[in-house]
């Protein structure tokens, strides 16, 4: 447990394709549920249904979180093109929010 004190500093998080990760899981969760309809009377007959509504709530949440990490890469992207103009952090007004700034 030495190892794991406060003079080690923590690595940066680690940034990857989060959107096509987030819809691959999506897919997949939604590919089981359609894989798993046909067999309906067998999972009900033998009290494993939950297991056809976990994929159908797995494909739901995932659609959520395709739409989280959407926003979440614009925002992103915003703010790098912000400081990329020389501001700093999101708009404070209206105007600034649909007129481009000019120098």
């Amino acid at each position: 447990m030495a190892k794991w004190t406060p003079r080690h500093e923590a690595p940066e998080p680690l940034e990857g394709p989060v959107v096509a990760t987030i819809t691959g899981g999506t897919i997949l969760w939604f590919v089981l549920f359609v894989a798993q309809l046909p067999f309906y009377g067998w999972f009900d007959d033998h009290g494993h249904l939950w297991w056809l509504w976990t994929c159908l709530a797995g494909a739901g949440l995932g659609l959520i979180g395709i739409w989280y990490v959407r926003r979440r890469d614009a925002a992103i992207k915003r703010d790098a093109a912000a400081k990329a103009d020389g501001r700093d952090g999101p708009p404070n007004t209206a105007h600034e929010m649909t007129d481009p700034v000019t120098d």
